[in-house]
C-alpha cells in the first residue's frame, strides 16, 4: 500500500465448520445415564460375552457395558442374580435392548468350493448313518423289553387263572362239606365240642403258661390192650392160603407195562377191582377219581369224578355191568357201562 493510504479492513475470520456427526455424538446422552428401555444403534459385528457368537436378540448391560444374548443372560440372572463376567449384582431392569441391522449370515468357507460341499455332504451322511444305527438299536431294545413284558403278562394271567380255578374248587368242596355235615343241635355243649372228628376239651393253662392237653385215661388203655391181645391171637391162628404165589415166584416176576391213571399231585391207589371177562381194571385213588382201564388196548375208558373225597373201595357187578364205588364223602354212586 502507498504511504498515507488507509489500511484495508481486516478480513473476517473464517467461521469454523462443525461436524454434524461430532455434534450429534456430543449431544447424545451417555449410555449409563439412559433410563432402562431406551435403544441405541450398535454394530452387528459385536459378539455375546457368554456364547462368543453374534446374538440374535442382543441386550446391553448398563452396569458393565457388555453385550449379551437375551435368553442367555436372563437365564443366568434367574439362577445367580449376577453378571457372568464382572460378578456384580445385575437385574432385568439393567438390560437395554439393542437394535441391530438384520444382515444375512455369511456362507461358511466349506460351502465356497465343490470339495468343501462334498465334505459337508459326507459329514451329513455319516451323521445320518450313525443316527439311523442308534435308532435301530433303540428299536431292538424296545422290542426285547416289550417281548419280556408280554411274557410276564401272559405268565401272570396263567397264574391268576390257576389260582381262580383252585379257589373255585375249594369253594365247591367247602359247600359240599357244609351240606354233608349235619347241623348240630343248638345249645351249649356241657364240657367238650366236636370239631373235625376230634373231641376238643376245654383248654387248661398250666403254671408255665402252656396249654394242658388231656391224655388217654387208664380205662381206654385197658380196652386197647385187651383188643390187641384178641386180634393178635386171631392173626396167629390164620393160615396162609395155598393159592397165594410163593416168594420165589414173586421174585421172578417182571414189569410188563406201567400206566399212570391218577393225578400226580395226589398219588396213591386205595382200591382196585378187575372185570375178568372183559379184562377191564377199575382203580380208585386219593385224587377222588375212579378210572376204568382197558388192559389189552392200554387206554382209559372213562373217569368218574363225582366224589369229593378219596375213594376207599370199588367193586364190579359183572351180572348187571355195573361199577359201585365208595368214598369218604359218604356217597356211593354207580357207573353203568
Amino acid at each position: 500500500c502507498a504511504p498515507g493510504a488507509n489500511p484495508p479492513p481486516p478480513s473476517p475470520k473464517p467461521t469454523p465448520r462443525r461436524c454434524h456427526h461430532h455434534c450429534r455424538r456430543r449431544r447424545a446422552r451417555p449410555l449409563e445415564a439412559q433410563p432402562p428401555g431406551d435403544t441405541t444403534v450398535v454394530s452387528a459385528a459385536m459378539i455375546c460375552a457368554i456364547s462368543g457368537e453374534v446374538p440374535e436378540d442382543p441386550v446391553l448391560s448398563t452396569n458393565s457395558g457388555l453385550l449379551f444374548e437375551r435368553r442367555l443372560i436372563q437365564r443366568y440372572i434367574e439362577d445367580h442374580g449376577k453378571c457372568p463376567v464382572t460378578k456384580e449384582e445385575l437385574a432385568m431392569d439393567d438390560l437395554v435392548t439393542v437394535k441391530t441391522n438384520k444382515i444375512p449370515k455369511p456362507r461358511p468357507l466349506q460351502a465356497a468350493s465343490v470339495p468343501g460341499l462334498l465334505g459337508m455332504f459326507q459329514n451329513e451322511w455319516d451323521a445320518l448313518m450313525l443316527s439311523n444305527f442308534a435308532l435301530e438299536q433303540q428299536l431292538h431294545t424296545a422290542r426285547q423289553e416289550l417281548s419280556h413284558a408280554l411274557y410276564q403278562h401272559d405268565a401272570a394271567c396263567r397264574v391268576i387263572a390257576r389260582l381262580k380255578k383252585e379257589r373255585d374248587e375249594s369253594r365247591t368242596l367247602l359247600a359240599q362239606a357244609e351240606r354233608q355235615i349235619p347241623i348240630s343241635a343248638a345249645g351249649p355243649a356241657p364240657v367238650a365240642a366236636v370239631t373235625n372228628g376230634k373231641r376238643a376239651l376245654e383248654d387248661e393253662v398250666g403254671p408255665d403258661g402252656k396249654k394242658i392237653r388231656p391224655g388217654i385215661n387208664p380205662v381206654i388203655i385197658d380196652e386197647l390192650t385187651e383188643c390187641n391181645s384178641v386180634l393178635s391171637a386171631q392173626r396167629k391162628k390164620r393160615q396162609v392160603p395155598p393159592s397165594l404165589a410163593p416168594i420165589d415166584a414173586l421174585e421172578r416176576y417182571t414189569q410188563i407195562s406201567s400206566h399212570p391213571l391218577h393225578k400226580t399231585n395226589k398219588p396213591g391207589i386205595l382200591s382196585i377191582d378187575i372185570h375178568h371177562s372183559k379184562d377191564i381194571i377199575a382203580t380208585g385213588g386219593i385224587d377222588t377219581n375212579a378210572v376204568l382201564f382197558d388192559r389189552p388196548s392200554g387206554q382209559v375208558l372213562c373217569t368218574l369224578t363225582d366224589h369229593s373225597k378219596k375213594i376207599t373201595s370199588l367193586k364190579f357187578v359183572p351180572r348187571d355191568e355195573l361199577l359201585i364205588t365208595g368214598s369218604a364223602d359218604k356217597d356211593c354212586p354207580c357207573m353203568a357201562r
